[in-house]
C-alpha cells in the first residue's frame, strides 16, 4: 500500500461562534465597575454635573452678550440716524429768521401794489418771492417741515398760544389764528407756531355726522 493510498482522518469541524447577549453586555458593565470604589463613581458623577453646570453658565454668558451687542448695534443706528437728521437743527432754526424776514419784507407791499408792480418794483417782488420759495424747498429737503395749525386743537407741544379770541362760532380751543408758521424736523418741534386761540365758543368741535339723516 503507498502513502496516496493511506486514508485521511476528517477535519475537525469548527464550533459556531455564539451570539452577544444583553444579559453578557450587563456583565461585562459589571466586571468594568467591579474594581471602582462607591467614592469614584460619586467623584464622577460630581466633577460631571460640574462640567453640566459650567457648561451651562458659558452659554447663558454667551447668550447675554449677543443680546446686548444686538442693543449697542441698534442704539448706535438710532444715534447715528439722530446726528443725521438733527445735525442742522441749529442751522435750520437760522434759516427760518431769514425766511421770517422775506415774508415780512413782502407783507409790507399792500396786495394792490404787488399786482400793478411793474419794471424795477416788480423785478424786487418778483426776485423775494423766488428767494423764499427757493429756501422752503431747501428747508423742506432737509426734513424741515411748516406744523399745520390753523383750524386745528391747540396742542401745547406744537403751539405757542400768544392770545384769545372771543368767538362763539368756533370751538373753544381752536387755532384761528397764526402769527407766526411753526416748523419740525424729524420728529421733533424745530419752531412752535405762534397762534391765537379761540375762546367762547362750544366745547367741542360739531361732529361731522351731524343733521345727517341715519334712520334710513
Amino acid at each position: 500500500m503507498t502513502d496516496n493510498d493511506t486514508p485521511h482522518e476528517p477535519a475537525p469541524e469548527a464550533k459556531p461562534e455564539t451570539e452577544a447577549t444583553p444579559a453578557d453586555g450587563a456583565e461585562k458593565a459589571a466586571d468594568a465597575t467591579a474594581g471602582v470604589s462607591e467614592a469614584e463613581l460619586k467623584a464622577s458623577r460630581a466633577a460631571l454635573e460640574a462640567l453640566v453646570a459650567e457648561n451651562a453658565e458659558a452659554k447663558d454668558r454667551v447668550l447675554r452678550t449677543v443680546a446686548e451687542m444686538e442693543n449697542l448695534r441698534k442704539r448706535t443706528e438710532r444715534e447715528v440716524s439722530d446726528t443725521r437728521t438733527y445735525a442742522i437743527a441749529g442751522f435750520a432754526r437760522d434759516m427760518l429768521a431769514a425766511t421770517d424776514s422775506l415774508e415780512r419784507a413782502l407783507s409790507t407791499v399792500p396786495a394792490d401794489v404787488r399786482a400793478g408792480a411793474e419794471g424795477a418794483l416788480k423785478s424786487l417782488i418778483d426776485g423775494i418771492e423766488l428767494t423764499e420759495r427757493e429756501m422752503q424747498r431747501l428747508l423742506a429737503k432737509h426734513g424741515v417741515t411748516p406744523i399745520e395749525a390753523q383750524g386745528q386743537k391747540f396742542d401745547p407741544h406744537k403751539h405757542q398760544a400768544m392770545f384769545e379770541v372771543p368767538d362763539p362760532t368756533a370751538p373753544e380751543g381752536t387755532v384761528v389764528q397764526v402769527m407766526q408758521a411753526g416748523y419740525s424736523i424729524g420728529e421733533r418741534v424745530l419752531r412752535p407756531a405762534m397762534v391765537g386761540v379761540a375762546k367762547g365758543g362750544p366745547k367741542t368741535a360739531p361732529s361731522e355726522s351731524a343733521g345727517v339723516d341715519k334712520s334710513a
